[in-house]
């Protein structure tokens, strides 16, 4: 099933606005999400970059979010970047090795990269501890994805 991911700030396929990126202020979108399908009891998100040819496996990961309550559907610009937010989220470990969002910071003179944001309806939240890694957070969610959708965004 599809779960539908916006942005105000950010239409599917566009450029994320530098505010959001290193070379702004460095913080997270504001997102929305729409329909849950019943029995979903949390979120998760994850942002990553699949056209960073120097991270690991050739993917980089910009955002560890879960265990989101199931009544949340949307997240502000700026979720402050601690390990527990006050709704009980959980946020991970990003590849620049720290917990919370980390947005895109490509190197200078870089083709345009992606950078996929998936919000996850689940039938669980995972019994994982804050500065879970974007594997561990994968893992957790096997068998228990009801939903997901995707917004992407390029820089």
């Amino acid at each position: 099933m599809a779960l539908h991911l916006s942005s105000p700030v950010l239409k599917d396929g566009d450029r994320i606005p530098t505010k959001y990126t290193c070379e702004g202020q460095d913080i997270s979108l504001p997102l929305t999400w729409i329909e849950p399908p019943a029995g979903t009891q949390s979120f998760a998100l994850i942002m990553d970059d699949p056209d960073d040819v120097d991270a690991p496996g050739g993917v980089f990961t910009h955002w560890v979010l879960f265990n989101v309550p199931s009544g949340t559907h949307e997240l502000p610009p700026a979720v402050p970047t601690q390990a527990r937010l006050p709704s009980g989220a959980l946020q991970g470990k990003n590849d620049f090795g720290r917990i919370g969002y980390g947005g895109p910071c490509p190197t200078p003179g870089s083709s345009p990269h992606h950078y996929r944001i998936i919000i996850y309806a689940l039938d669980q939240p995972l019994d994982l501890k804050e500065g879970a890694s974007k594997k561990q957070v994968l893992d957790g969610m096997q068998g228990h994805i009801l939903a997901q959708g995707q917004l992407t965004g390029t820089y």
